[in-house]
């Protein structure tokens, strides 16, 4: 992967992909999350997926990305710590395997620059129609969260967990705000973003040549527009607390339970490796801790995960259970987490693990979206940009103290459960 600066705030980076037979142009905005904007920058990229300027019309973009032997547009908005970011991302073939010798890539740039550049915006506001019908399918969105009670859980944990902090801004907007936007204040939220935000583009699995075309194209949209980047929120973590119980009691079956952990400051990027092992060896794959023991052995979830998020330096426990096990799920995760700190670890069980997300690396360069997802994680980051090698040799070199340290760090803020009235947890 080659990367270069073309402007303050605005890099271009490069990967010829030459073994895969499809190509990828994207580009990345990141910005400061922001709690007046959010549910605006919720509805924007579904607005903006419709269709641009050059082609207004949803049906009409079907079909010419039907033409374009089956091309793909996404434009997706996601949470990074404080941050969010905007992906306009176009994919097809390869020139090479066009059958009329079209010129694929430049119909894949145009798409990819008019979506971020010339949205369907007409006399200061996007299309009332569509942002109308895009306020809808959110609204709905928001409303059926309660219907998807692990999402709930998860979401509600997160809220309690994160509370007012920047990281605490709801990356799907607020149900109470849909209604009063409109196409005015969605196209403020946009220019604010391609005025301010960090861009990224990349461009994969096209010819060096190819490659240069996507970087004056792009340099040309970028000259019309008047920049004033702003710096991405850095690495945040929430502080150490005493433990904030919380349960909601609905008409259901399998409780959900929710766990909420903080390293109390924000994490080494040096330190990746370390936590990636770790997680997989406490709650993180199919040979983990909390999977052989939790689950398997004590029969108390369903279902019992861990994850890790770096740039807010916090694990979530999440688990399916059985109303009247609530309690002895909470204490066998949290002694799960106890006994790698100062327990014994088999070399059995680390080498499993080790395995397991070493051969997970070597699959990230077999597909444009693996290889786009980590690049892209590895730059929103900072830091040196590691490589899908270079994370598997750090990897390898991973001992089992250093596991124990970072596994140390995490203290439990937020235990989160939906369970039944009659349940006995409380």
């Amino acid at each position: 992967m080659e990367r270069k600066q073309l402007a303050p705030g605005v890099h271009l980076s490069y990967d010829p992909a030459e073994k895969l037979n499809r190509c990828r142009i994207s580009i990345h905005f990141t910005f400061p999350a922001r709690r007046d904007t959010a549910t605006a920058h919720a509805l924007l990229p579904l607005v903006m997926e419709r269709g641009y300027a050059g082609c207004p019309d949803m049906t009409d973009l079907t079909k010419r990305l039907a033409r374009l032997y089956g091309a793909d547009l996404t434009v997706d908005g996601r949470p990074m710590g404080a941050n969010r970011n905007l992906c306009i991302s176009v994919s097809g073939i390869k020139d090479r395997f066009a059958l009329a010798g079209e010129d694929l890539c430049g119909a894949y740039l145009e798409l990819a620059l008019g979506v971020a550049f010339h949205p369907c915006i007409r006399q200061g506001a996007f299309d009332p129609e569509a942002v109308a019908i895009e306020k809808q399918m959110l609204r709905q969105s928001l409303e059926d969260e309660l219907n998807d009670k692990r999402l709930y859980c998860m979401r509600q944990a997160a809220r309690v967990f994160y509370g007012d902090s920047p990281m605490g801004i709801r990356q799907e907007g607020y149900l109470e705000e849909v209604e009063g936007l409109d196409g005015l204040a969605l196209a403020q939220a946009y220019r604010e973003m391609v005025d301010s935000a960090a861009i990224e583009v990349m461009v994969l699995g096209c010819t060096p040549g190819q490659a240069q075309r996507v970087e004056q194209a792009f340099l040309a949209e970028l000259a019309a527009v008047c920049r004033r980047p702003r710096a991405v929120a850095p690495f945040m973590a929430m502080p150490r607390q005493q433990t904030v119980h919380k349960t909601e009691y609905f008409d259901m079956v399998q409780a959900k339970l929710c766990m909420a952990f903080t390293l109390g400051r924000p994490m080494d990027l040096k330190e990746m490796a370390a936590y990636r092992l770790a997680m997989a060896l406490y709650g993180g794959s199919v040979t983990s801790r909390l999977f052989l023991h939790v689950r398997e052995r004590d029969n108390l979830c369903y279902y019992c995960s861990s994850s890790f998020q770096s740039f807010t330096g916090s694990m979530t426990v999440n688990s399916g259970v059985e109303p009247g096990n609530a309690a002895r799920a909470e204490e066998a995760i949290q002694e799960e987490l106890a006994d790698l700190c100062t327990g014994p670890i088999t070399d059995q069980e680390l080498e499993d693990c080790r395995r397991g997300l070493i051969a997970g690396l070597e699959g990230v360069e077999d597909s444009l979206g693996g290889l786009e997802s980590w690049y892209a994680m590895e730059i929103i980051r900072g830091g040196p940009i590691t490589t899908p090698a270079q994370a598997r040799a750090d990897l390898a070199a991973v001992t089992e103290d250093q596991v124990r340290a970072v596994l140390r760090r995490f203290s439990l803020s937020v235990s989160y459960l939906l369970t039944r009235k009659e349940g006995p947890y409380v």
